[in-house]
């Protein structure tokens, strides 16, 4: 790997992990539905004077397939994620998401976007499906079942997201997807936050944590992925889906003090052991070229996932 593919692998493991504390921050002063307005209206801002530069016809034309995706990827996650985090700890959440992989390939089987799945693919899923369980198990006591369930449906969200994106609006420019999608959802939540917002300003570093999400962790964060893909491509660029979560993790407990048991941490190591043994492909013959999250050109090693928050 170049010395420029290292720092944008770095980086966006960072940027990717750091979410859910700001969204933990967010959350204590506006409501879900304010945070997913300013995140989405900021990123929106950025990257429709990108996406402008490319052909827009075919993504009108696929409308309703961008609006599926629009709901799965982001309209419908964020605001449950906002909210479960009003009831549980960020590490939590970002555990809890790192069962993405798993849900993406019961997905791909079910949709028949993988033929099949080997013995070790099977094995991984039991065994990420134990992780999940230990982690939600050694947390249940002191969390909200509903928050709980809440992060279930943004797990499967995340999964559906890229799947659309890859098998419905491969060939479209992504940029002008991500924007529309970002655009649209901002246009939806803006008469809920204007009904929900706050009855005095928000705190600097509610703002702040706003700002980062709209600006870091939604538009910069799409362009640096994408150069990452371009600098070492997608096989690789995948690789940093699994430690999102630890960053999650780790930031949860250094900046804001959470619990962080060590069932938590053996949970969380046997969800990235099954979603890697998982995700692995039966064989050569039974691979299909599937593209990746955000339309990466088809490579046939690996199953769309995406650890986005």
């Amino acid at each position: 790997m170049t010395r420029r593919g290292m720092i944008l692998f770095g980086v966006m493991a960072f940027v990717w992990g750091i979410p859910y504390l700001f969204i933990r921050v967010a959350v204590e002063e506006v409501s879900p539905a304010t945070l997913v307005f300013a995140r989405t209206a900021i990123g929106g801002a950025v990257l429709l004077p990108i996406a402008l530069r490319s052909d827009w016809r075919p993504v009108v034309a696929r409308w309703r397939w961008v609006a599926a995706f629009g709901i799965a990827e982001i309209g419908v996650p964020w605001v449950l994620l906002s909210w479960a985090e009003q009831h549980i700890t960020s590490s939590l959440a970002g555990l809890l998401v790192a069962g993405v992989p798993l849900v993406a390939t019961v997905l791909a089987l079910v949709t028949r976007g993988r033929d099949r799945i080997s013995g070790m693919g099977i094995l991984g899923l039991f065994v990420g499906i134990v992780g999940v369980a230990a982690i939600v198990g050694v947390s249940l006591e002191t969390s909200n079942v509903a928050a709980i369930a809440a992060m279930a449906v943004v797990v499967t969200g995340y999964a559906v997201g890229p799947a659309i994106m890859a098998r419905r609006l491969g060939g479209l420019s992504t940029v002008a997807v991500m924007a529309t999608s970002l655009s649209v959802c901002a246009l939806v939540y803006a008469p809920i936050a204007l009904v929900e917002r706050p009855a005095t300003v928000p705190s600097m570093h509610a703002l702040v944590a706003m700002v980062v999400l709209g600006l870091v962790c939604t538009a910069a964060a799409f362009l640096l992925f994408w150069a990452l893909i371009d600098e070492i491509g997608p096989v690789r660029a995948t690789v940093i889906t699994y430690l999102n979560p630890a960053v999650a993790a780790i930031l949860g407990v250094a900046v804001l003090g959470e619990a962080f048991t060590p069932g938590m941490v053996a949970g969380f190591a046997l969800v990235i052991l099954g979603s890697a043994m998982a995700t692995a492909p039966a064989s050569r013959r039974s691979r299909e070229p599937i593209s990746l999250a955000h339309g990466v050109p088809d490579e046939p090693e690996v199953e769309p996932t995406e650890l986005s928050a």
